[in-house]
């Protein structure tokens, strides 16, 4: 089974008890001079890992043109696609022809944030950038067609800055990831765990260090939000993002942040859930624009970890409610839309998909010839399906008669690895895919983070059942069809 990155990570804030214990809960301070603040009564430790990058140059958002151009050796007729991002929404904002090795946007309207370059639309070839107008020329200049290949910013103190770090931290996570695998069942065990502290603060040295170094730039501000001012005060989880701040939300900022939280107070129970999403609301609520930001980054995170009851509650006080008080736009109501349609009793986007073995698979088509059809989400990779599809064989043979219908999507990208499995188990009924993996157009729409994943609809395209295992839809075929 994949999950992707955010829900990796994410599992934790449903499955763990996330007090201050841990091996990698408290910081090193060897080094670190611990920082005290007066507030009322009350002294507050400021982490050691904290440090204030703001000013009076990176402060707040800013608007403005920019000329963004570069070389990059790739072939004739190759684009460069530039996209505004929002925490994992991206939007494209402008493309520009590769001629002779060489791309040039011109003018581009940005606001201060990171933006992601991608070479003719390939998923899986992209590079991310800091745009700020207060560099109003970017040059860029890839050494190969891999834009995650080494790059070169020549005049860019932003993009200087976080190559740097992006390598640093790459290296750094490679590194704690090495440790962490020598850990299970080690007699060094508690060694390992200091090993992986004392590399958790070399990146933050590094951080710190790269701060000093390139003052005054979004980059330095984004490092600041790195690391919690008062990481072990739940109230004042937040304090030190101003939420009037735009240039938040085009960043992983509020959405990593969120899930920090969580995972640190919540304890895996819904009612500290409800508590960290109420502060997590009252501290945006001056802004619009970061509040719903942050809305939506808990929506689609508790959604994607199988927390829809706190989805809902979500949307009903602070989404749907016109006396929540806050004045969303049209675009966040949208978005949940998407999260709302997947719900049981909803019914979830049309698709019409290439089959294997030729010609189009509609859904909306598709269900109004059958009483019940199963949409399967699945991979040949995904050793759970191994154990699913078998299941669903046999059901689908004994069934298909009486009005069953069940449909696979397969995530994978290559097209003999599908089409194997299919040949293979023998599969008789309809398969599809959009063969880009988990960046399909399909995978996002169904907002899909795990295989397999189902939903069975009726004849109206309505969702009845949301199973985690083929006997579940069995049990259900058995009473109702």
């Amino acid at each position: 089974m994949r999950i992707m990155i955010w829900i990796a990570s994410s599992l934790l804030f449903v499955l763990t008890s996330c007090g201050d214990s841990g091996a990698t809960s408290k910081p090193v301070e060897s080094n670190a001079v611990t920082q005290t603040e007066e507030v009322g009564t009350q002294t507050a430790v400021v982490s050691p890992r904290y440090k204030n990058g703001i000013n009076d140059h990176n402060k707040g958002d800013k608007t403005g043109n920019i000329r963004l151009h570069g070389t990059i050796p790739t072939k004739g007729g190759s684009y460069m696609y530039l996209y505004q991002t929002e925490a994992r929404t991206k939007t494209l904002i402008d493309s520009t022809e590769v001629e002779g090795g060489v791309y040039n946007f011109k003018k581009v309207e940005v606001s201060r944030g990171f933006y992601e370059l991608s070479l003719d639309k390939k998923p899986n070839n992209i590079c991310s950038i800091i745009l700020n107008p207060d560099e109003s020329d970017v040059q860029i200049n890839f050494s190969s067609s891999r834009l995650s290949s080494s790059k070169k910013a020549p005049a860019s103190k932003e993009n200087k800055a976080w190559f740097i770090y992006s390598s640093a931290e790459s290296k750094n996570k490679n590194e704690i990831k090495n440790l962490r695998k020598g850990m299970k069942d080690s007699p060094y065990r508690r060694r390992i765990e200091e090993q992986i502290k004392a590399k958790e603060m070399e990146l933050v040295n590094k951080q710190h260090e790269l701060m000093d170094q390139y003052g005054g730039t979004y980059f330095a501000k984004f490092m600041t939000w790195k690391n919690p001012k008062y990481p072990s005060d739940q109230g004042r989880f937040f304090e030190d993002l101003d939420p009037l701040d735009n240039s938040l939300i085009h960043s992983m900022t509020i959405s990593d942040r969120i899930q920090a939280m969580m995972v640190k107070f919540s304890k895996g129970e819904d009612a500290r859930f409800l508590a960290c999403i109420d502060i997590i609301k009252a501290h945006f609520e001056p802004n619009p624009v970061t509040l719903e930001s942050a809305l939506y980054a808990m929506l689609d995170g508790f959604y994607n970890t199988g927390k829809e009851d706190i989805c809902l509650y979500i949307l009903d006080n602070y989404i749907y409610d016109e006396d929540c008080g806050a004045d969303l736009s049209d675009v966040i109501k949208q978005r949940a839309e998407g999260i709302v349609n997947l719900q049981v009793g909803k019914t979830p986007p049309n698709f019409n998909i290439e089959a294997y073995g030729g010609g189009k698979v509609n859904l909306y088509e598709t269900v109004k010839k059958n009483k019940y059809t199963l949409v399967m989400f699945w991979a040949s990779w995904c050793h759970k399906c191994e154990q699913e599809i078998p299941a669903l064989i046999p059901l689908y043979a004994r069934t298909h008669s009486q009005g069953f219908e069940a449909i696979g999507i397969s995530i994978d990208q290559a097209r003999k690895s599908w089409t194997d499995v299919i040949e293979t188990r023998g599969m008789q009924y309809p398969n599809v895919s959009q063969l880009q993996g988990w960046n399909s157009p399909i995978v996002k729409d169904y907002k899909i983070t795990a295989t397999p994943t189902y939903f069975l609809l009726n004849n109206k395209g309505e969702i009845v059942l949301k199973p985690k295992r083929v006997y579940e839809v069995d049990n259900f075929l058995k009473q109702n069809l």
